[in-house]
């Protein structure tokens, strides 16, 4: 499990744009993977409108402020981070590199930014954590009556996992229709059982857990303000708005439309996540802005991993940060905390048809 190339040797030039890890992962990964990792369900249209939705944002930038030292880190659990960025949990990480759950640990803990580690992936909760040096979440699918959910809540503290994560977006598997059309079938999928348990998943387990299990508890897949506020009653510390980057729902609305809505009922009861399309400094900009907590990176985490191991995940990090320290500059401020919905402006016209690379126009130009 090496990490290829250690994050320095990187530095020298190697990688010196977003987009560049992109182009490497296509070049490494074979049709099947490179579909599952960019695809979304049916017609996309969920997928599509996540990019929409961030590029119908447009910045207000105040100028004459002293912004020579700008700070982009925030809290996280106690724990003080580089970035309000998260590593998202994807399934079957070991599909683009052989590291998988361990590999994104190191690659997070090198940079400075929390993972959550799915509970689909390897190597497996324990395993993920040793990789670890830094802040940690398990986000678990409910595959088994309360005993397994005590399992794996106990587990993951025994471990020193953050906080705990349900997804509750998944009762039932969505039609990924690149992979249908293609008759191909993730190994862990082929496998799976228990599913009827996520589809039979409700709030009654939500407040079993709360009463049981004293690690701060996340919902994943919150899409309403109804929802989000069913889930601060039931004392939910972490509202998580997403549409499982548009894998779930077909004809959705893009993450960054949600999450306004959320955050007035949440109304600073509980922190927020979001994650759905956000791919570029500027991006982590606008969901600050308009009241998000913490960022999720998904598929563009995924592009360092599966270009370079540990090493591209820090690598492609470091280049985030770049961005979001210029973002934050160039808007006038000189941290996140600065950040109010008074520097956003909603409703500008998109420039580009949104697509999952339409945050990296120079593809398209070959570049």
């Amino acid at each position: 499990m090496s990490d290829r190339l250690n994050a320095n040797e990187l530095e020298g030039g190697k990688y010196l744009c977003l987009h560049e890890f992109v182009k490497a992962a296509k070049l490494k990964l074979n049709a099947n993977i490179w579909d599952y990792l960019v695809g979304g369900t049916e017609t996309e249209t969920t997928l599509a409108r996540n990019r929409l939705a961030i590029d119908t944002v447009a910045l207000r930038p105040r100028v004459l402020n002293d912004v020579s030292k700008v700070d982009p880190s925030v809290e996280f659990f106690g724990h003080r981070i580089r970035l309000p960025v998260f590593l998202a949990p994807v399934g079957s990480l070991e599909s683009f590199e052989p590291g998988g759950g361990a590999s994104v640990a190191r690659g997070a803990g090198a940079f400075g930014v929390p993972f959550m580690l799915s509970s689909v992936t390897q190597p497996g909760l324990e395993a993920a954590a040793q990789a670890a040096s830094g802040p940690r979440v398990f986000q678990l699918y409910v595959r088994g009556g309360d005993a397994f959910v005590d399992e794996h809540a106990r587990r993951a503290m025994d471990a020193g996992y953050d906080a705990f994560c349900m997804t509750v977006d998944t009762a039932h598997y969505s039609r990924r229709e690149r992979d249908i059309a293609k008759r191909f079938v993730k190994t862990w999928r082929a496998a799976n059982t228990g599913m009827d348990h996520q589809a039979a998943l409700s709030w009654r387990e939500v407040a079993r857990f709360k009463e049981k299990h004293p690690i701060p508890l996340i919902l994943k897949g919150i899409g309403t303000a109804e929802d989000a506020a069913i889930a601060v009653e039931h004392g939910v510390e972490v509202i998580y708005v997403s549409n499982h980057g548009g894998r779930q729902l077909d004809g959705g609305r893009g993450a960054l439309d949600v999450l306004p809505e959320v955050v007035e009922a949440v109304a600073g009861r509980a922190k927020i996540m979001v994650d759905g399309g956000f791919s570029r400094g500027t991006d982590i900009v606008k969901a600050i802005a308009l009241g998000a907590d913490w960022v999720g990176l998904g598929r563009l985490y995924l592009y360092g991993l599966a270009a370079e191991g540990a090493a591209g995940v820090t690598r492609l990090l470091e280049i985030l940060e770049d961005e979001c320290v210029k973002a934050l500059g160039l808007t006038g401020v000189t941290g996140f905390g600065e950040l109010t919905r008074g520097h956003v402006h909603r409703g500008a016209p998109p420039v580009l048809w949104p697509h999952v690379h339409s945050a990296f126009p120079l593809l398209r130009e070959g570049y």
